[in-house]
């Protein structure tokens, strides 16, 4: 990514970033020492970077329509959701979901994983939409999907299936 640098004497304290085209423009005020600006515009960098990453996992249809194709199978098409897609600021966990909002948040991370382990992660995060905790209720739905445990034991093994103990006591895994 080219990057191109514009001090302006009118600005004190604001930074600001942008894409134009393919050149990032790092607007900084004038007279900043140039460690300090060599560090603004890294971070400035990976910023945009992560943002056009996000942009671009989350350019095609596959994650409504498994949510759909799992609706329809698991749910008998009555759950709804308002989005549905991959985050890039979620390390410790693989996916969440805010069920008063209709919301499920995928991790990038997943995205280097066998399908069948994310499409485990999107019915977990899906039931969660149902059953808020990790009731046993929760379980039994999740373990309609046929890969739950594989994927379970894969995440583990990666250090990616966290040991939980919920509020009822029951310990589970995420």
């Amino acid at each position: 990514m080219e990057i191109k640098v514009i001090r302006s004497p009118d600005r004190k304290k604001t930074i600001q970033a942008r894409m134009v085209e393919d050149t990032l423009h790092v607007y900084l005020p004038l007279g900043m020492q140039h460690e300090e600006e060599r560090k603004i515009i890294e971070k400035m960098k990976k910023k945009i970077d992560k943002k056009m990453h996000k942009k671009q996992i989350n350019n095609d249809d596959y994650l409504i329509t498994k949510f759909d194709e799992f609706n329809v199978k698991f749910f008998q098409g009555k759950l709804k959701v308002n989005s549905i897609e991959f985050v890039t600021n979620q390390e410790r966990v693989n996916g969440s979901c805010t069920p008063n909002k209709g919301t499920i948040r995928l991790s990038h991370k997943l995205l280097d994983m066998p399908k069948w382990v994310l499409e485990y992660v999107i019915m977990h995060e899906m039931t969660h939409l149902v059953y808020p905790n990790h009731s046993k209720e929760f379980w039994v739905k999740v373990s309609e999907y046929e890969y739950t445990e594989r994927a379970r034991g894969f995440l583990m093994a990666k250090g990616m299936e966290i040991e939980q103990i919920e509020n009822n006591g029951d310990k589970s895994r995420k």
